[in-house]
């Protein structure tokens, strides 16, 4: 299924992004590199514009940019400061979370109405939630699910995901009212134009800290825009809880990526973890 080809690259780019955001906040706060994963993906993106069609805009897809476009400026800002507090290993797992959260959104927005089976994907979400703190089981059976809630990078990674479950769809909406291509251009200059004031405000006001190499900076936007390109085709093609389950998959590269790259500890535990989540997204994707 081409749907199934594109949702599997969108999870390879997003791994990618995932290590080049990591690295790049090494010398770069997380506004710098929140607009960057934006900003350096429109070199990326608008050209673009030269070889394919403008479709009419209706209303509908104002409106979706809108929402799109404001939603994602607080995420991008949310998702890097999340992988600057925490391990990638700890962290990025959370965004498994939003199939979980689109159970309740995609029938609201969509009516894209998932199976009862759904349910047994949850409750593996759930048990892979425990895996990734079973090292801590020494402090009390519980202890991991306090553990989940009160370090800094899991929770607010967990916020991204709820938010991303509503712009997941409100994304479908705007690409139906325009193209998949158009639409992964035209949300991407909304939420670079977002952050951009607050880069800007946090440069003149000496806070906005940028060091390391551009490099970094320009693979982590080409790393998005290739996230935004085939996820927005994939969606066109399927139910976005399929999509979005599929992309999740990166949480497994950005476990391996963690530890290779930046020697994070207790992999094999995470990584059972983070496995039997996605088990769980796996099972809602085929209920």
């Amino acid at each position: 299924m081409t749907w199934l080809g594109l949702a599997f690259l969108t999870a390879f780019f997003e791994s990618g992004k995932d290590v080049f955001g990591k690295k790049s906040l090494e010398r770069s706060d997380e506004y710098v590199v929140a607009g960057a994963w934006r900003v350096f993906a429109l070199p990326f993106l608008i050209p673009l514009l030269l070889v394919i069609d403008i479709p009419p805009l209706e209303t509908g897809f104002w409106w979706a940019l809108l929402v799109s476009g404001g939603i994602n400026v607080v995420t991008a800002i949310l998702y890097m400061r999340a992988i600057r507090l925490s391990d990638l290993s700890i962290t990025v797992p959370m965004v498994s979370f939003t199939p979980l959260f689109l159970l309740l959104t995609s029938p609201l927005l969509l009516g894209e109405v998932p199976e009862p089976a759904g349910m047994a994907g949850i409750a593996l979400i759930v048990l892979g939630s425990y895996l990734l703190n079973l090292h801590r089981r020494d402090q009390g059976f519980w202890t991991p699910f306090r553990a989940l809630l009160s370090e800094p990078g899991p929770r607010l990674m967990l916020l991204v995901a709820l938010l991303w479950s509503v712009t997941a769809n409100v994304d479908k909406i705007g690409l139906q009212h325009s193209s998949p291509v158009f639409w992964a251009i035209a949300v991407n200059i909304a939420i670079a134009c977002g952050l951009a004031p607050v880069v800007l405000y946090r440069r003149a006001t000496g806070r906005g800290r940028i060091g390391g190499s551009p490099g970094l900076l320009l693979a982590t936007g080409f790393c998005g825009a290739m996230t935004s390109l085939t996820q927005m085709m994939a969606i066109s093609l399927t139910l976005v809880p399929h999509v979005i389950a599929i992309k999740r998959t990166s949480t497994l590269l950005s476990v391996v990526w963690g530890h290779l790259l930046f020697g994070e500890s207790g992999v094999r535990k995470r990584l059972a973890g983070s496995a039997v989540m996605l088990a769980g997204v796996l099972l809602i994707l085929w209920a």
